[in-house]
């Protein structure tokens, strides 16, 4: 089995709805890049990943109301993708 570990980060969260307490979060989920020059020495981590993963955008609907505002624009994660049986 294959497994991959990609790093996002989130680039804009929208809630809804707009007027009153929010129930759900849209979050959008970036893969790292950088503008300008990375270190010559490989020495940031964004840049691996940069290098090696796919480029791409993943968004997510949080509804859990434990979760709703606990994000935050610029926030990374590590993201694991392990097959299933």
């Amino acid at each position: 089995m294959t497994a991959m570990r990609a790093k996002v980060k989130i680039t804009n969260i929208a809630a809804y709805p707009t007027v009153g307490t929010p129930t759900q979060e849209a979050l959008t989920f970036n893969f790292p890049s950088k503008d300008g020059a990375y270190p010559a020495d490989g020495s940031d981590e964004d840049q691996q990943f940069a290098k090696f993963s796919p480029c791409g955008a993943l968004s997510l609907t949080v509804t859990n109301p434990a979760l709703i505002g606990k994000f935050a624009v610029g926030d990374k994660f590590y993201l694991d993708f392990t097959p299933t049986t």
